[in-house]
């Protein structure tokens, strides 16, 4: 049961748009329904920068401006196209060309979701890891599995962020 809001806590990638955005990256929401045929809607809500979002979940998805309480936000849309494989999903930026192949790697699905994401286009592929949760913070220990998983998948520690909170994007009370 994924679905409901989740929270992006952590999130590592060796993607040239990590590299960029990692100064202005802040915490997102994001909201997870399920389809009618086990498909996953997911739609991720976050601060806007100088015109550009900064990309969580549903890199690179139409986004739709929103703004809440006067802060700017992003809110982009994301249908995860289920697999043969329990917990793998794909999902192909309209974007941007891109290929994602989704693994829901752990989750206990009350408290955090560890989703790593293999992302390939014409220019080359990265690899994106997300620590999902339930509420803005965390314990040290999930913390810990986050970075350690990431490091597994060989990122660096340079490629690995936990996000800080933003406030109130995405805290419109839906």
């Amino acid at each position: 049961q994924l679905t409901g809001r989740w929270y992006s806590i952590g999130l590592a990638s060796n993607s040239d748009w990590f590299k960029e955005k990692r100064p202005l990256m802040k915490m997102c929401t994001t909201i997870i329904s399920s389809t009618a045929e086990g498909n996953l809607e997911v739609s991720s809500t976050y601060p806007k920068y100088g015109g550009w979002g900064v990309l969580g979940v549903g890199a690179g998805a139409s986004p739709a401006a929103v703004l809440p309480r006067g802060d700017q936000c992003v809110t982009r849309n994301s249908l995860y196209t289920k697999t043969e494989q329990p917990g793998r999903f794909s999902y192909t930026s309209p974007r941007w060309g891109s290929k994602h192949s989704i693994h829901v790697v752990e989750t206990n699905y009350e408290e955090y979701a560890l989703v790593a994401t293999q992302i390939s286009k014409s220019s080359g592929s990265s690899t994106m890891v997300l620590l999902y949760s339930r509420t803005k913070e965390l314990s040290p220990e999930r913390l810990e599995m986050f970075t350690r998983f990431s490091r597994e998948q060989g990122l660096t520690d340079d490629e690995i962020l936990i996000l800080p909170q933003t406030g109130e994007a995405g805290s419109t009370g839906r």
